[in-house]
């Protein structure tokens, strides 16, 4: 095989889930911001999902988030989904938008509160056995904002209860992602701040336990490639949350802000095997589009993924190592910097064309018409959004 057609191979691999509530109403803690044409209902958020698929080609799955996509029959739901061409990725739970969590949920003071978190963590199992999901995703925005507040032992020990028993109720072929963040809301302790933590959890529990790496949930300076590199050392890289920040958890598209740090991280995961599909590592979208549309600004963060895993792609592994064995400092950097500044948009075009797609998506989503048609028939109704 060619190098090139080794390139495309690994590419071909690839697929990019895309997050439900990327398609609906979002903002800041200031203002959340309506725009035309947002989906009004799960339902309308698969067909936006799936106009993403259809110029794209590799994002076939999206991750659903309860309560914001509950419905009453989650069959029919991936029914839905399975005529558009997609599948039901992630279920995402929610424990932190109940004003019974105000403390916590699963590492809340009372039992009665932990009870009730872990009753909605179990019915996303439930939701998951439905849809025929495969990935239960948590994110805890447990903590403490002042200190002694609460004990930081008991609050682990209380974690470490509630995900053993959504552990064992997890079935064949079913996976616990943890996800990790520095702060917010809790802003003097977090319970689940970092990699460490949630690997610590993830160990414990058992082989179907994997950490999700959100790259906007670090401190400034944070080596996130070091952190992806030795998760999939340890095979305790479940997925990731791709997404940009300048200054904290911004969720900006992926590759807007440091797109060198993302064609750092790519280079790590091609280098260390993950996009080998034993190595099941789900890459993942988490963005709130705040005031760019949803559906080419989706389009567009699958297609900056893309190109950064085409840039690692074209790393010249042996160079890199040869450099890296003679302790060349300067020649290891020069290879990995002719990989990231390889103009790769027409290789992707070629293979876009190759598969009978148009080699600029958001070009050809605009041109279809579809934005303005979208923005004249949801008209009335209720908008989703955060809490919606």
């Amino acid at each position: 095989m060619s190098e090139l057609s080794a390139v495309k191979a690994a590419l071909a691999s690839q697929t990019i889930e895309t997050p439900s509530w990327g398609y609906g109403n979002s903002g800041t803690r200031f203002k959340v911001f309506a725009q035309p044409g947002v989906p009004r209902d799960p339902f309308e958020k698969l067909d936006d999902a799936a106009q993403v698929h259809a110029f794209t080609g590799v994002a076939p799955r999206v991750s659903l988030h309860i309560p914001w996509d509950r419905v009453d029959d989650y069959a029919a739901l991936a029914a839905y989904a399975k005529e558009r061409g997609l599948t039901l990725g992630a279920v995402n739970s929610n424990v932190f938008q109940d004003d019974d969590f105000k403390l916590g949920s699963v590492t809340h003071p009372d039992a009665a509160v932990r009870r009730k978190a872990v009753a909605h963590l179990l019915e996303c199992v439930d939701i998951m056995d439905a849809t025929g999901s495969s990935d239960l995703k948590l994110w805890f925005s447990d903590g403490t904002n002042y200190p002694g507040q609460d004990d930081v032992v008991a609050r682990q020990d209380r974690l470490a209860e509630a995900l053993a028993t959504v552990y064992a109720r997890l079935g064949d072929g079913r996976r616990m992602l943890l996800e990790y963040k520095l702060f917010e809301p809790a802003f003097y302790a977090t319970d689940v701040p970092d990699w460490g933590t949630a690997y610590a959890h993830c160990l414990k529990l058992g082989p179907k336990a994997k950490v999700v790496v959100d790259t906007g949930h670090h401190a400034p300076g944070t080596n996130i490639e070091f952190i992806v590199a030795v998760l999939l050392r340890e095979g305790k890289l479940g997925a990731f949350d791709f997404n940009s920040r300048f200054y904290a958890d911004d969720d900006l598209m992926a590759g807007a802000a440091d797109p060198f740090q993302l064609f750092r991280i790519m280079h790590e995961v091609v280098r260390n095997g993950g996009l080998d599909p034993a190595a099941q590592v789900n890459f993942m979208l988490d963005q709130c589009h705040n005031i760019e549309a949803k559906v080419p600004a989706v389009i567009r963060s699958v297609m900056n993924v893309q190109e950064a895993t085409a840039k690692a792609l074209r790393v010249d592994a042996g160079a890199l190592g040869a450099a890296q064995r003679s302790g060349d400092v300067l020649a290891a950097n020069a290879v990995l910097m002719d990989a990231y500044n390889t103009d790769v948009r027409p290789l992707l075009a070629g293979i876009r064309e190759e598969n009978g797609l148009r080699p600029d998506p958001v070009a050809a989503y605009l041109a279809s018409g579809r934005q303005e048609r979208i923005a004249a028939e949801r008209v009335g109704g209720t908008q989703a959004g955060w809490g919606a």
